[in-house]
C-alpha cells in the first residue's frame, strides 16, 4: 500500500503543477482512504473496488463531513485510481471510481464588504513599525485580490516598485502579473523604508540579548555568531521572529483589524479577496480580467461573484428606491 502511495506522491510532484497545500491535501486524503481499506483487510490499493469507494464516501457523509470536504476527498481518490490505471495496476474498465458521484454542495452567500468598510479596515493600523507593516498587508490583500498563501510566499523580488506590479506564482504554478494601485504601492514602499528592516533588527537584538529561546540561541552558544534569520531576506512580509507568516498568524492580524474597525462579521482574508472581485465588477470590470487577476482556472467561479453582486445591488435598490 505504501509503495503505491509513494509512487503516487512522486507522480504528483513531478507530473502535476500543484501548490504545496493542494499536494499535501491529496496525499493526506489518499492515506486516510488507504487506512480505511486496511481496516477492511485490503492491503493492496490495486485491489480496491467500486463498492469500497462508495462505502467510504457514505462513511464520510455519516461522519458529518461537509459536502465540499467529501467532494475534495472523492477527487483525491479518483486521481489516485486514475494513476493506478495509468500504471497498469488496475484495468481501465475496472476503475473503482467510475460512476461515483460526489454530493451536491449547498451554495452559500459570498461575503464581501462595502467600500466604506474596506477603507475603515485599511485605516485601522497605527503608525508603529507593526502598524505600517499591517497596513501594507491589508492594502496588498485588497489591492491585488491575491490568496493568503500567495501573500505569505511572496518574495521581495516579486515586487517591481519602478513599474508598479507584483509577480504572483499562483496556486497552479502559473505566474501572473498584477498591477499595484497607488495606495498599495505607497504602503509597500513605506513598509520597506520604515518597518521591515526594524523588524529584522528587533529579532536580531532579541537573539543577542538572550530573549530568543529558540534554535538561534543554541547557534550562538555553539558557534559564537548570530545566525541570519531564515528566509527573512527573501520573504516580503515577516513577523517579529524575522520569519514569514503562518496562515494562522495572518488570519489573526486580519481578524483583529476587522474588530478594531467595528465590523459585524468576523473578517477573513477571503472576505477581502471577495470584496476585491465584487468592487471591480461593480465598477465595470469584465470577468475574464478578474479571472486572470485572481488566478482562477475555472471561469464559472468568477461568475458566482457576478451573480452575488447583482443580487446585492437589486436588494439595495428594492430597499432604498422610492419606486422599487
Amino acid at each position: 500500500m505504501n509503495d503505491h502511495i509513494g509512487q503516487y506522491e512522486q507522480y504528483l510532484k513531478n507530473g502535476k503543477k500543484l501548490s504545496r497545500n493542494t499536494l499535501e491535501a491529496y496525499r493526506r486524503d489518499v492515506k486516510q482512504f488507504c487506512a480505511y481499506l486496511e481496516k477492511k483487510g485490503i492491503y493492496d490499493a490495486a485491489e480496491m473496488t467500486n463498492a469500497d469507494v462508495v462505502s467510504y464516501v457514505m462513511a464520510l457523509k455519516e461522519e458529518g463531513k461537509s459536502g465540499s470536504t467529501v467532494n475534495r476527498k472523492t477527487a483525491s481518490i479518483r486521481s489516485f485510481a486514475d494513476f493506478l490505471v495509468d500504471e497498469g495496476l488496475i484495468a481501465r474498465d475496472k476503475n473503482p471510481t467510475e460512476g461515483v458521484k460526489p454530493p451536491k454542495i449547498e451554495k452559500h452567500e459570498i461575503e464581501f464588504l462595502s467600500l466604506e468598510d474596506i477603507n475603515s479596515i485599511i485605516e485601522a493600523p497605527d503608525d508603529s513599525v507593526k502598524g505600517i507593516r499591517d497596513r501594507a498587508i491589508l492594502e496588498v490583500l485588497y489591492g491585488t485580490g491575491i490568496r493568503v498563501t500567495e501573500l505569505i510566499e511572496m518574495k521581495v523580488s516579486d515586487v517591481n516598485f519602478r513599474i508598479g506590479f507584483i509577480t504572483c506564482s499562483g496556486e497552479f504554478g502559473k505566474a501572473r502579473i498584477i498591477p499595484l494601485g497607488r495606495p498599495c504601492r505607497e504602503a509597500l514602499e513605506r513598509y520597506m523604508d520604515r518597518s521591515r528592516d526594524k523588524l529584522i533588527e528587533s529579532h536580531l537584538n532579541s537573539i543577542r540579548h538572550g530573549d530568543d529561546k529558540s534554535e538561534n540561541l543554541k547557534h550562538i552558544i555553539e558557534h559564537g555568531t548570530v545566525p541570519a534569520p531564515e528566509k527573512t531576506e527573501d520573504h516580503l512580509f515577516i513577523n517579529y521572529h524575522g520569519e514569514k507568516f503562518t496562515r494562522q498568524g495572518l488570519w489573526k492580524i486580519v481578524r483583529q483589524y476587522g474588530e478594531k474597525a467595528g465590523l459585524d462579521v468576523k473578517l477573513t482574508p477571503q472576505i477581502i479577496r471577495s470584496s476585491f472581485a465584487a468592487h471591480m465588477i461593480q465598477n465595470g470590470a469584465d470577468l475574464k480580467s478578474i479571472q486572470e487577476l485572481m488566478g482562477y482556472e475555472d471561469p464559472t467561479t468568477v461568475q458566482i461573484y457576478m451573480n452575488v453582486t447583482r443580487n446585492r445591488i437589486k436588494e439595495v435598490y428594492d430597499k432604498t428606491h422610492p419606486r422599487a
